[in-house]
């Protein structure tokens, strides 16, 4: 028993050696920046650590735990990912880009992307633990966990993929809207740090060269494998419509009654399916050229596109339209958010550092010249000031709030920005 006992700790020990050898130097430490990225955000989502019970969850998200600092029990939890962060601040040099290994041109629709639903969980705990460090003075810490996932949400958009960008501009708004809530508690140098920071990431992935990689890895992937069936089985139809019917299982789940109507607008024939697929091709650079137009232009032609859309009987067509709806009712929405925020958090970096005259010194990207700037007064009391941009978009009016002084919980941005949060 006691040897049981001297070989468990033994094993323990060796495999938290192993652990400890396998992270990065500190930064600031020799590391190389020739490794792909990808590697190591993969190690450090491979990482145990201790979860966030879901009672420590509804805790974090209530009116009360918005309101107080974070108890001391969350010391620990957010300790235990110390091991997975130092992996990722590792990544921010690299000079080479990062590659997830994603095959999206074999893989098609049916390619998994579990790296992306990783990212924003560890973006979200880079949150908390900004929290609790400016809590407890530690303004290099704050910063440093708060860019590493700025850059990991900037890499998860590396694939070209919209949901990649999604998922970069959820991180993106996250960091953003941390700063804001906490602007009280950042030093002017560190948020001068940060903004650098962003500004020398790398480059934000963006919604139009996402459309013809949608083309590339759903339309051009199912007419390539329809076109590899009709070669395997010449002389029977029957069989390449249901090994077709097979591959595209998945959009089954995304467009109600999706077969039946492919079946019916096609004449049951692969040709005919051949032919809808054709149809589709047009509106792939039709829509990338929208997503280059600023708001007030694409707002108008983006809905010209979804009427045209809608009013076609070809399946592929209702298919765009989940996926187009889904552009632009989120996707094209927050790239213009993400970049009045980002412009709005520089604003407020420069108020703290030069007063009215930094602020003036910044542009809002979506008017003639700075953001609206006023006071923000809650329940009575004066709580920060609230940055507004000429944005007239889907989400208009767009403000940010920046807090300065503790007190009740309230909206930060969005279309209920400065009222109070009840639950």
């Amino acid at each position: 028993m006691q040897n049981r006992k001297t070989i468990m700790k033994t094993t323990k020990f060796t495999c938290l050696a192993l652990l400890i050898l396998t992270l990065p130097a500190a930064h600031g430490d020799s590391l190389r920046t020739d490794i792909n990225p990808a590697l190591r955000y993969y190690r450090a989502f491979l990482l145990t650590t201790e979860p966030i019970s879901d009672a420590d969850r509804d805790y974090l998200t209530s009116k009360k735990g918005i309101e107080q600092k974070l108890p001391e029990r969350f010391g620990k939890i957010l300790a235990s990912y110390d091991y997975q962060f130092a992996l990722l601040r590792s990544a921010w040099d690299a000079t080479v880009p990062c590659d997830w290994g994603i095959d999206l041109e074999h893989d098609g629709p049916n390619a998994f992307l579990p790296h992306l639903g990783r990212a924003k969980g560890v973006a979200r705990v880079a949150q908390l633990r900004a929290v609790w460090d400016l809590q407890h003075g530690n303004q290099t810490g704050a910063r440093d966990d708060l860019y590493a996932a700025f850059v990991l949400g900037r890499n998860a958009s590396r694939d070209n993929t919209l949901i990649g960008v999604l998922v970069q501009f959820a991180i993106e708004s996250l960091d953003y809207t941390t700063i804001a809530q906490n602007y009280g508690e950042f030093s002017p140098e560190t948020l001068k740090q940060l903004v650098d920071g962003f500004d020398a990431a790398p480059s934000r992935g963006m919604v139009a060269p996402c459309i013809p990689r949608e083309k590339r890895f759903v339309s051009d992937w199912t007419l390539n494998k329809l076109l590899e069936l009709q070669k395997t089985y010449p002389d029977d139809d029957a069989k390449v419509m249901a090994k077709l019917h097979e591959m595209l299982s998945g959009l089954e789940s995304v467009v109600t009654n999706f077969w039946p109507q492919v079946v019916a607008a096609s004449g049951g024939t692969s040709e005919g399916v051949v032919k809808l697929l054709h149809e589709a091709d047009p509106l792939y650079p039709r829509a990338a050229e929208i997503m280059t137009l600023p708001p007030a232009e694409y707002e108008t032609q983006a809905k010209q596109l979804l009427a045209d859309i809608r009013k076609s009987k070809n399946p592929f067509l209702a298919a765009l339209n989940v996926n187009f709806t889904g552009i632009f009712g989120h996707v094209r929405t927050r790239e213009f958010n993400v970049e009045a925020m980002q412009a709005m958090v520089r604003a407020a970096s420069e108020y703290k550092l030069h007063g009215e005259a930094g602020l003036k010194s910044v542009m809002d990207p979506f008017g003639n010249g700075p953001f609206g700037f006023q006071r923000f007064v809650f329940k009575g009391v004066d709580r920060g000031f609230e940055l507004k941009s000429a944005y007239a978009g889907t989400d208009a009016p767009f403000v940010m709030i920046f807090v300065e002084k503790e007190g009740p919980a309230f909206q930060i941005t969005g279309p209920d920005a400065g009222k109070a949060i009840d639950k």
